[in-house]
């Protein structure tokens, strides 16, 4: 027997996929990494560390992507998900004789006071008001612990960073290939008003635009390591007319 998919819709106000960041530019994906859906999985089921022998289950297993916008005028979705900037000072303002505030106080890796008094800017990428059907594959030994957890979560998931709660269910079922799983997902953007505008399947195809992203983990926890795999982004029309 094949390997089952579960569909996760992820469905915020803000959701943040982070490939390619640094501390002052926190950049995002249009659309969800392998690395922050299995993060999701790690947060439900609890699992902190490294994990790699969890990781190296699912890293060779197929993901699937469908993107979801509200309807336009014209009866279509936006291609491109609209974005969020999000301008912060961090560690800026602080009283430094309160020894509380003191605390939150950015500081060296030996403790010391930062140069220029520990502010720093960043800018934060944000992806709004859009909704994703991934349809992961699950190692069939881990489907039964993936259904309770996903429903019963151990810790909080949120989609990318934890400001970004979903405003959704996010296990909607198993199925036996990405297709009936999507399937699902599009009855569930039909009852919100919502079209698939593109799709990201795994590996690299004929139609649509590849691309090479770092992010199946090998290892979470404080060092964390990443390997890359293909994708293809294929806009909905160019599947139809293909």
């Amino acid at each position: 027997m094949n390997n089952p998919y579960i569909l996760l819709w992820l469905e915020a106000p803000l959701q943040s996929w982070g490939f390619d960041s640094r501390f002052g530019r926190r950049d995002t994906l249009s659309f969800p990494t392998k690395s922050g859906v299995l993060g999701l999985i790690c947060c439900a089921l609890g699992a902190g560390g490294p994990q790699k022998r969890l990781l190296k289950e699912f890293a060779d297993l197929d993901m699937q992507v469908l993107a979801f916008a509200h309807q336009g005028e014209n009866g279509k979705a936006a291609s491109i998900p609209p974005r969020l900037i999000d301008f912060q000072m961090v560690g800026s303002g602080y009283n430094e004789k309160d020894p509380w505030e003191t605390l939150m106080i950015p500081k060296t890796q030996e403790g010391k006071k930062a140069v220029g008094g520990g502010t720093k800017l960043t800018y934060r990428y944000y992806i709004q008001d859009m909704a994703f059907a991934v349809a992961l594959q699950v190692p069939e030994q881990r489907l039964e612990e993936l259904e309770y957890r996903l429903k019963h979560p151990v810790w909080d998931i949120y989609l990318g960073r934890k400001c970004c709660v979903p405003t959704e269910i996010v296990f909607q079922g198993t199925f036996n290939s990405p297709e009936k799983a999507f399937d699902k997902a599009n009855e569930i953007g039909l009852s919100k008003n919502r079209t698939a505008s593109f799709k990201v399947l795994q590996g690299e195809y004929e139609y649509g635009e590849s691309m090479i992203l770092n992010d199946v983990p090998v290892s979470f926890g404080e060092f964390k390591e990443y390997r890359d795999r293909i994708v293809t982004i294929q806009p909905m029309e160019m599947e139809v007319n293909g």
